[in-house]
């Protein structure tokens, strides 16, 4: 199964990208570096340049059809500037749409909070963003992850970078349910 991962051109929290990525390389899936400028992405150590990525699509050029669930890491610049693109908060919403799975962890909710589609739905993230989560009309938990069904998707989501293990166990388990579901 291919598995998008949408990212700002800057910005994104370089282990909240690349930790992830691994466990979905780790279970046979492709991971897809999905961005809205083609080129290579520039990753942070928190406020410090750590590596750059090569994309691989750009989000206008694909449709969540083309994949088969979406990860979203976070980085406080990374959301923020998706948040702001109209292209990639419709790629996300296509997702809520079709019934995809989509994972993000911590500052990556902005991104749904644009998208519109936390109506109804418990989540956790930063701290920071739970009043943001509310306003949306989602619900806000303090939690290492979460994983909602209560919509026309999974949405499993996360605080932070310590709870990188336990996002990616949830995450797994919820794409292998769809991966084999589509199979």
């Amino acid at each position: 199964m291919r598995i998008a991962f949408l990212v700002a051109p800057e910005g994104v929290e370089q282990v909240e990208l690349t930790t992830p990525w691994k466990a979905v390389t780790e279970t046979g899936d492709i991971p897809v570096l999905v961005s809205t400028k083609p080129g290579r992405i520039q990753a942070f150590d928190h406020l410090d340049k750590a590596d750059t990525f090569p994309v691989d699509a750009v989000v206008g050029d694909v449709a969540a059809r083309d994949f088969g669930a979406l990860v979203l890491p976070g980085g406080v610049a990374n959301p923020d500037s998706l948040r702001t693109d109209d292209a990639a908060v419709a790629f996300v919403k296509e997702f809520f749409g079709q019934g995809l799975p989509v994972a993000a962890i911590c500052h990556a909710p902005w991104t749904l909070v644009e998208a519109d589609v936390l109506r109804g739905r418990t989540l956790t993230s930063w701290p920071s963003l739970r009043t943001d989560i509310r306003n949306a009309g989602g619900t806000y938990v303090d939690e290492p992850v979460r994983v909602c069904d209560a919509g026309p998707n999974v949405l499993i989501t996360s605080r932070k970078p310590d709870d990188l293990p336990e996002f990616c166990d949830a995450f797994v388990t919820e794409f292998a349910k769809t991966g084999a579901a589509a199979a």
